[in-house]
């Protein structure tokens, strides 16, 4: 049998593993709440605990905690920012939609640090608790590791994945294939191009987190329960902010109104659809990539991805885009965390959101997982695809549509003359436009070089 110990909070009487660095109303929260079985993300966790470190040195500055305390409050946050003990915070995601279970228990497990590496009696309320609630802690902690994240995740692997479509633009310059619209052959495009269209997507998606990442700055902390800030000393959020800037190297300010930080999570919301959008970039480019793979007899052909794995238990050979499936079940599932958190955020009764853990939980694994897919869909997808030139070669020189470089010589109705008459017998359509018109062959290959189609314009003689 576990051992265990009693321990007890302002209810009572509780017991608990006996090595447990939490307490008694973690271990409440641990026996009201087993419904997922999943715990807040690292990245909350260890946020949360610089927060809690900042609130210290911010209430030793006012006088409030002594030297001898916030050392120690110090020493046991430094102990979980490098071991990083999860197993000390099992509190089920689906708890107090304030997130008063996770803000209590990290209360105690810095408290219990504190007298067993200090040997400082720290009191999970009064001392690490100090001049906060839950209320403007869980919000602020939110913005941090939503920002850390940002910042040193997915803005990296989104960058990455913009390089590496650059280079691979550069890779292939000069190869022309048929440009298509609702899936049916269209006039010529060159791969660079293509790619350019994608990584222009990107920057576009950098740019609106760049936008975005600016209102992460702002934190709750010094709003306190409902957004007046009682118990809260004059100047404690400028010293939070300070403490924390130090802490990241970042320039944190308060709210402009706590009563907003506290009962909204607007920016949360912003950021998600953000996420949102960077989701369906990806998808778009995934399942570009997946059709420009298909086949590879049967299909268009175009590129060969990387093969990384057998496609199937029971047909030989057969190898799948592998990569670019799971980007996209990646993409579909931050869509519905986007709806989760759209849901979340209308939640904010009065002074106080009620969905702040869910919220938290799903826009930072949307983060993660956007930021470890970008990864591999640039290293073992777009970096090592290799073009399929006699295939694309292939396909341009029976396109119809080609035909379309002929309308200001010859009229639309001539042209689609051509085109429905190369469709029919399959002729390549310089053959049927040299049969159907007075134009020689030399006058036509200069017209429809598929090379010279891509670079825009009004063709003509």
């Amino acid at each position: 049998m576990t051992k265990t110990r009693t321990v007890q909070d302002s209810m009572g009487n509780m017991s608990l593993p006996i090595d447990a660095l939490y307490g008694a109303q973690t271990q409440r929260a641990v026996e009201n709440f087993p419904i997922s079985g999943q715990g807040m993300p690292k990245a909350f966790i260890l946020a949360l605990a610089e927060v809690k470190l900042a609130c210290a040195k911010a209430n030793n500055e006012l006088g409030l905690l002594t030297d001898e305390q916030t050392q120690a409050i110090e020493t046991a946050v430094q102990h979980i920012l490098s071991t990083k003990p999860m197993d000390a915070f099992p509190v089920d995601v689906f708890q107090t939609g304030s997130g008063t279970s996770t803000n209590m228990n990290m209360n105690e497990v810095i408290a219990t640090l504190a007298h067993n590496l200090a040997a400082v009696n720290i009191h999970p309320n009064d001392h690490v608790n100090m001049s906060q609630s839950s209320n403007d802690v869980i919000p602020s902690a939110i913005h941090v590791s939503a920002h850390q994240l940002l910042e040193h995740q997915l803005k990296p692997s989104l960058e990455h994945l913009i390089a590496t479509i650059s280079n691979k633009e550069i890779e292939v310059t000069g190869v022309v294939k048929t440009g298509r619209t609702h899936l049916m052959d269209a006039m010529p495009i060159t791969l660079s191009q293509e790619l350019s269209g994608w990584r222009h997507q990107l920057l576009d998606n950098l740019e609106r987190l760049n936008q975005t990442q600016t209102r992460l700055t702002k934190l709750a902390v010094g709003g306190t329960a409902v957004g007046t800030g009682i118990n809260a000393p004059s100047g404690f959020a400028a010293s939070f902010c300070q403490h924390l800037s130090s802490i990241h190297q970042t320039h944190y300010q308060p709210m402009d109104s706590f009563f907003v930080g506290l009962s909204s999570q607007d920016t949360a919301l912003e950021l998600s659809g953000q996420l949102n959008v960077l989701a369906a970039s990806l998808m778009k480019i995934a399942n570009d990539l997946r059709w420009m793979n298909s086949g590879p007899l049967a299909g268009l052909g175009e590129i060969q991805l990387p093969a990384l794995q057998p496609g199937s238990s029971i047909m030989p050979g057969k190898v799948n885009p592998v990569i670019p499936e799971a980007v996209a079940m990646v993409c579909a599932q931050v869509t519905g965390h986007h709806t989760a958190i759209s849901i979340g955020a209308q939640s904010g009764n009065f002074q106080l959101n009620v969905m702040l853990p869910m919220i938290a939980f799903n826009l930072l694994n949307s983060i993660t997982w956007l930021s470890q897919a970008m990864q591999q869909l640039a290293d073992k997808a777009i970096q090592g695809f290799k073009v399929n030139l006699t295939q694309l070669e292939r396909a341009l020189a029976v396109n119809p549509i080609l035909v379309t470089a002929l309308n200001n010589v010859v009229g639309y109705e001539k042209g689609a003359e051509i085109a429905k008459k190369a469709y029919q017998t399959g002729q390549p359509v310089l053959d049927v436009a040299e049969a159907l018109t007075n134009l020689d062959r030399e006058t036509l290959y200069k017209l429809l070089d598929p090379a010279r189609l891509t670079e825009g314009g009004t063709p003509g003689l």
